[in-house]
């Protein structure tokens, strides 16, 4: 086992390298606009799962991964001439969940944005239930006694 550290700094090399080669070398016209957002790389250096974006629907995604696993030989051979490791990682390619996530979380938000305008639209115009002040004043009290 490396250190954390040593996998990180790989990791981060592996994400720029398969950045620029993907921009630079890699002409297959399935690949869509992509963006590696992440790549991860195991404990012992081995694997690398390498997390990607695609800007379009869901054809041109089903098309991305396609190109991308075509690519994938270009794609570890570049990475291994690159980093200078003694065992290139094998590369593993993942949709990232960030932009649905994303998504929903702003569905989320404008429901209750709607929620609490709705309770906002209620409140202005409400009256309390009891008296506008339900505390007893000290001096008050008093005088109701007698």
């Amino acid at each position: 086992m490396t250190d954390k550290a040593r996998a990180r700094k790989l990791a981060d090399r592996i994400q720029v390298v398969v950045a620029e080669t993907l921009q630079r070398r890699i002409k297959d016209p399935r690949l869509g606009y992509v963006t590696i957002t992440d790549t991860r790389v195991t404990g012992d250096l081995r694997e690398a799962t390498v997390f990607y974006t695609v800007y379009g629907d869901d054809l041109e995604r089903q098309a991305t991964a396609q190109a991308l696993e075509s690519a994938k030989g270009v794609l570890r051979s570049e990475v291994g001439k690159q980093t200078g490791v003694r065992f290139t990682p094998s590369l593993t390619f993942v949709a990232d969940a960030l932009p649905e996530n994303a998504k929903n979380i702003d569905e989320l938000l404008d429901r209750a944005r709607l929620s609490d305008a709705a309770v906002r639209t209620a409140a202005a115009g409400a009256t309390f239930a009891g008296d506008a002040d339900p505390y007893r004043v000290p001096g008050e009290a008093d005088d109701e006694d007698e």
